[in-house]
């Protein structure tokens, strides 16, 4: 049974499953999003006494805490005990173009230049944290909801605003891809 789960598993399961969850989101009136999590926790510690925008009944939105909660458990122990210990496989060009923009050899499914220990207390890793984690929860509040929420909740519900947002999500990403990267490193 493990080494079934430890296998690659074929793209549509994830799919079916992401469309099941919306399903029952929407037959509940619920919407998906994982950025309003931060607001609820505010709301929790009290903050809705002092800002406005956290003034609100946070237990309505338990159930998306109780979500968070189980993709960091469940995200914990995929990576403790579900991961394969063989390196993912990357196409070559993508090692490629990776390689042009100063990444070493892949040993894992994300680069250590940005996704180490090692690299966050270096200034320019500091600084590209820091930097990513400000544009991110800004861009999140901004956008009034995070990829996923707009992604997946906002355009199932067939939402203008959602689509153009996931619409300068991927323009963003082409921008940061294409013109930032190189740049940086």
């Amino acid at each position: 049974m493990l080494e079934f789960i430890q296998n690659p598993w074929p793209w549509w399961f994830s799919g079916i499953i992401i469309s099941a969850v919306m399903f029952f989101l929407l037959f509940f009136g619920k919407s998906f999003g994982f950025s309003s999590n931060l607001r609820t926790i505010c709301s929790l510690s009290g903050a809705g006494k002092k800002v406005k925008l956290f003034d609100f009944d946070w237990k309505t939105q338990a159930w998306n805490l109780v979500f968070l909660v189980g993709a960091a458990i469940g995200g914990y122990i995929a990576h403790q005990f579900l991961t394969a210990d063989e390196v993912p496989v990357i196409a070559a060009a993508t090692t490629e173009e990776l390689k042009q923009l100063g990444f070493g050899e892949a040993k894992s499914i994300q680069p250590e230049e940005l996704f180490s220990l090692e690299s966050l207390f270096t200034l320019k890793g500091f600084l590209v944290m820091a930097i990513g984690g400000l544009l991110v929860g800004f861009g999140s509040r901004y956008a009034g909801g995070c990829t996923s929420g707009h992604a997946i909740s906002g355009i199932s519900d067939l939402q203008v605003p959602s689509i153009i947002a996931v619409v300068g999500f991927f323009i963003g990403g082409l921008i940061m891809t294409h013109l930032i990267f190189p740049l940086i490193f």
